[in-house]
């Protein structure tokens, strides 16, 4: 999404920053991992096709997509890739809504996995589209077997279970904005910073 092209957003332990070229080889060996695969329900790519998504990914009005760095590795090293630890989305794609964004998110090290990045990412990302992308209803769709996540999901963010799909193996939650939700991101979040990425790249 261009709106987000130039973009960084600050948390106390991650830095959100945009999907860039130079992001796709290391992306494109986390998604050869088959558990992976099978988590964020994603089909194996080679990697001209990962570059040409992640082509669509900065280009698509109805995509946006963070990668996730740890800040702590980065602060240590200036060093993007060194610090990716997982990258976070949101699809526009229901018509007779459009403020609402279907919500991803994957920590794909599994060393930065259970250390809090996840719940961090996703307070920092949702305060942000909710505040630039105006987005006032979140869904996920999460594997059944995803059971980390859909309690994540359910006991961190309060969001409900309107459908389960034994079809598909998933159920899908959801979250209507509203101020006890816009509360929360922002005692959750006393770190956020909406930055120009252009001026993290030059540290």
């Amino acid at each position: 999404m261009r709106v987000n092209a130039n973009t960084v957003l600050y948390g106390r332990t991650i830095l959100l920053v945009p999907y860039g070229k130079h992001h796709v080889e290391k992306y494109h060996r986390w998604m050869e991992n088959e558990e992976i695969r099978e988590l964020t329900a994603s089909l194996p790519l080679t990697i001209e096709e990962e570059y040409e998504m992640q082509q669509t990914w900065m280009n698509d009005k109805d995509k946006c997509t963070f990668i996730i760095l740890s800040k702590e590795r980065f602060d240590e090293t200036h060093d993007e890739i060194e610090s990716m630890i997982g990258d976070v989305n949101l699809f526009l794609n229901d018509p007779d809504d459009l403020h609402c964004g279907e919500v991803e998110i994957m920590i794909a090290e599994e060393k930065a996995r259970h250390k809090g990045y996840g719940i961090e990412t996703l307070h920092t990302f949702f305060r942000y589209a909710i505040e630039t992308l105006n987005i006032t209803r979140f869904v996920v769709k999460i594997g059944l077997k995803n059971l980390p996540s859909i309690a994540l999901f359910t006991n961190k963010l309060q969001f409900q279970t309107t459908q389960t799909s034994e079809v598909f193996q998933e159920v899908t939650m959801e979250r209507h904005v509203n101020d006890e939700f816009a509360q929360l991101l922002n005692m959750n979040t006393p770190d956020y910073r909406n930055e120009l990425y252009d001026q993290l790249t030059k540290v």
